[in-house]
């Protein structure tokens, strides 16, 4: 069961504004990444359903962040189907998250009062997500769909619309300071807030100042 309500997962991503995006099959690496994003600042945290058994990970994560890092909003991503959707509530999802929209996962999610942001690329899509009750919908992949420019033309005949955005963004103050003063609500940050020599290295100092700089980028650049 979800340790925090739908409520409190929107408002968390709206406040802080970034959502660190990580798959690891090791769960001590995946528990190490987790905890250098929290120190870091950072309250909502996206595990990506990609690997093979990916699902006993994030049941370790889960279990392991009530005590280690008990602020942090857990939740899963790349889910494409209704049953995976299920699959990860019952272990404890605060929120999913997925490349597409599908419908069905709607229906579970909302039976269960868990967030769901599904995966748009166009005006039609984004529209659809809302009338099915998405309250933050996520724009993938957003640097190829137009990058900010796309954004801010969705926000002018859609004012209410809050947009997440993942692919594309960068942890840099150009990057972040596009996308924030285009209108997203928050961004969605995989690789490139994890490179592969630091993750290799174990530098879990690097990330926890990454996530502190992107922070503090996004504070300054968010609209109110």
């Amino acid at each position: 069961m979800a340790r925090f309500s739908r409520i409190e997962v929107y408002r968390m991503m709206i406040d802080t504004g970034l959502i660190p995006v990580f798959y690891h099959s090791d769960v001590e690496i995946t528990k190490q990444v987790v905890k250098a994003c929290y120190k870091g600042g950072v309250r909502v945290f996206e595990f990506t359903n990609r690997g093979d058994f990916a699902q006993d990970v994030f049941e370790e994560v889960v279990k392991w962040a009530e005590k280690e890092c008990p602020e942090m909003i857990l939740g899963v991503g790349s889910i494409v189907d209704a049953p995976t959707a299920a699959l990860y509530i019952q272990l404890g999802t605060n929120f999913v998250v997925g490349p597409l929209l599908n419908p069905d996962i709607f229906k579970v999610c909302n039976r269960r009062q868990i967030a769901y942001s599904p995966g748009c690329a166009t005006t039609t899509e984004i529209g659809y997500a809302q009338e099915l009750g998405a309250e933050i919908v996520k724009v993938f992949p957003g640097g190829n769909v137009g990058g900010p420019s796309f954004v801010k033309s969705i926000k002018g005949p859609m004012p209410w619309s809050k947009i997440m955005v993942t692919g594309g963004v960068e942890p840099t103050e150009e990057n972040l300071s596009a996308w924030f003063n285009a209108g997203v609500t928050c961004v969605g940050i995989g690789s490139n807030l994890f490179p592969k020599e630091i993750i290799k290295n174990q530098n879990w100092d690097a990330i926890t100042e990454l996530c502190k700089n992107c922070l503090t980028i996004i504070k300054k650049n968010k609209k109110p």
